[in-house]
């Protein structure tokens, strides 16, 4: 009774996850591949091996063909031999020999163990692909085990899964024995192994975890709708409700603050903004851009948007090394350029100003023109003698008409500019009011 090797199957089955009847068919065909190494037959078709599910007991036979001339000794047995054994065999028969694996020499028993490491790295290998490749996108908990300078290999329960430099948090100190939540990235291989690839700086880590610390996400009452990350430092997600009775904004970050702040611990400190989601871009714009006030949003056709803040919260809603925009131009989708109150003045001023200096041009341009028309078809109509007199007359006229009228032009674009201008500074008082307002 080989209670050894029954012992040595179970355990191995439990720490590799490998069902136990496969390890018991393992070592048959391992007995089969050394049967193969000590005798070199021609082809194993004719060996089978067992091993007892109770005992342990090994064994290994091999079918011979009853022949008159034996060609192959490994599959083939005379008919004298097999007469030897009973009267009753004839050509044609099959005798079935029983060997003892303990015949086999050193070189087989290595063969034998080689065949079982590659069998149990194979099932191995397809075991971690069919478990973890229907759970990429969700997360899991795992323990560190080792780190170096580039990577760090967690123990996600039955694997070991790898988190590469490009997927770890700053803010993250990797100790042995610690234990944190990865998001499962892909599977892959390495030098032949199954590996699995896990992150901790994915946007979808954050949304994940809300999802596990927010039930009414659960429940599909609230929903996150987009998420936007600069892992280690800061991450904004907006969110909507499907029921007119239930705040997002409220479920997400709980009572207290409670709800997001597990979030933020299990990030080691990120910094977390839930914003408001709405089918309105220019609300959610100015809600992407919290914790700075709006005052201001004008979309474009190509997908941008201007906005106009207080002179003092520029800094605020543009954020640090820019990060805020970057991170509301993420969330939204819009390409965003933040302007502040006084630059807004400025640049209104200016295009007026511009828009004036191109209209009396044209104006200028467009009554030479007309009039240097009538002037030729006057000509044409006058005699020689009189061509002289006429042109002098035109010039006179000319020089004191156009005169004139660049005077009365004048005086009408100086009166729309005036009237602009008081526009501008009208809305900008109501902007100003506005700001003093929210201050307040």
């Amino acid at each position: 009774m080989n209670v050894e090797l029954i012992d040595s199957l179970k355990l191995l089955s439990k720490e590799r996850g490998v069902d136990e009847e496969e390890l018991f068919e393992f070592v048959e065909e391992a007995l089969v591949a050394a049967y193969k190494r000590e005798f070199n037959p021609k082809s194993t078709d004719n060996v089978r091996a067992e091993v007892d599910r109770e005992t342990g007991d090994m064994r290994v036979f091999i079918t011979r063909t009853v022949v008159a001339e034996i060609t192959d000794p490994n599959s083939e047995v005379s008919l004298e031999e097999a007469k030897a054994l009973s009267e009753d065999f004839e050509i044609g028969d099959m005798l079935e020999y029983q060997i003892s694996p303990q015949d086999f020499g050193r070189l087989a028993a290595q063969q034998s163990k080689s065949v079982i490491n590659q069998k149990l790295g194979q099932a191995e290998k397809e075991r971690i692909h069919q478990e973890f490749s229907d759970r990429i996108g969700e997360l899991a908990y795992g323990v560190v085990q080792r780190m170096d300078r580039r990577e760090v290999v967690v123990d996600i329960g039955r694997a070991e899964a790898v988190l590469t430099r490009n997927e770890q948090s700053r803010l993250d100190n990797y100790e042995f024995n610690q234990r944190m939540r990865f998001y499962i990235l892909r599977v892959d291989e390495r030098h032949g192994r199954p590996m699995v690839l896990v992150s901790r700086s994915h946007p979808n880590l954050v949304r994940c975890l809300f999802e596990q610390e927010v039930p009414e996400i659960g429940t599909d009452v609230v929903e996150i709708v987009s998420v936007a990350r600069e892992a280690g430092s800061r991450t904004k997600i907006s969110v909507r409700s499907f029921d007119p009775n239930v705040d997002a904004v409220g479920s997400c970050v709980g009572q207290r603050g409670m709800r997001v702040q597990n979030v933020i611990d299990e990030l080691h400190g990120e910094k977390i903004d839930v914003v408001e989601w709405n089918e309105d871009p220019v609300v959610f714009i100015s809600n992407a851009l919290s914790p700075a006030k709006v005052l201001r949003v004008d979309l474009y056709d190509d997908e941008s948007a201007r906005v106009v803040v207080p002179d003092h919260q520029l800094s605020l809603a543009i954020g640090r090394a820019g990060q805020n925009a970057r991170l509301a131009a993420r969330l939204t989708g819009w390409k965003i350029d933040i302007k502040s109150e006084s630059q807004q003045r400025e640049e209104v001023e200016h295009e007026l100003l511009m828009h004036f200096d191109d209209v009396l041009d044209q104006d200028y341009d467009d009554y030479v023109d007309d009039e240097h028309n009538e002037f030729a078809e006057d000509i044409k109509n006058e005699s020689n003698e009189s061509t002289e007199d006429l042109i002098n007359e035109f010039s006179d006229e000319l020089e004191n008409d156009v005169l004139n009228d660049i005077k009365e032009v004048f005086a009408e674009e100086t009166l729309e500019v005036t009237e602009a201008e008081n526009d501008v500074q009208t809305e900008l008082a109501d902007l100003s009011d506005s700001t003093e307002d929210e201050t307040v």
